[in-house]
């Protein structure tokens, strides 16, 4: 069977963008009770983070984030996978994260840029149909300053 032909059986999509002359490659994967987010300027893993919405009697929600595997003293990265997570949650998905950042540097303004970058595919609501998802692969990004918020 033809490599090409053969499509990948989960919703997902796959960047690669510029944060602060750094390659970086972004994949977001859409299963049914989460989100896979992958970023990485390293090409592997790195840290793995699990962030979700605790649902209870409170009208203001609670969010847990916690580091499965990686780098436990870097609050950065538990701050990225917040705030993911509280984007998601407001957007109306009830879906936890996973969340691998294997990047070079853990500045803010890098970790900025990702959730810049994963909140503008947003793929925790519908999904677009296979023409537009393979037009994403081909979609090379590069993330500016003013593109960034806090």
């Amino acid at each position: 069977m033809d490599r090409d032909s053969v499509r990948f059986p989960v919703p997902h999509r796959n960047i690669a963008v510029d944060i602060k002359g750094a390659k970086t490659d972004i994949l977001i994967c859409s299963y049914e009770d989460h989100i896979l987010v992958v970023a990485t300027q390293i090409g592997s893993m790195g840290t793995i983070l699990h962030a979700s919405k605790e649902e209870g009697v409170s009208i203001n929600p609670t969010f847990n984030v916690s580091v499965i595997f990686g780098k436990r003293d870097e609050p950065m990265l538990v701050a990225c996978a917040r705030q993911l997570i509280e984007h998601m949650s407001s957007s109306g998905s009830s879906r936890a994260l996973v969340l691998s950042l294997g990047l070079k540097d853990h500045s803010a303004e890098t970790l900025r840029a990702v959730v810049a970058a994963v909140t503008a595919i947003r793929l925790w609501g519908d999904v677009p149909p296979y023409g537009i998802l393979d037009d994403m692969h081909r979609l090379c990004l590069t993330i500016h300053e003013e593109d960034l918020y806090v």
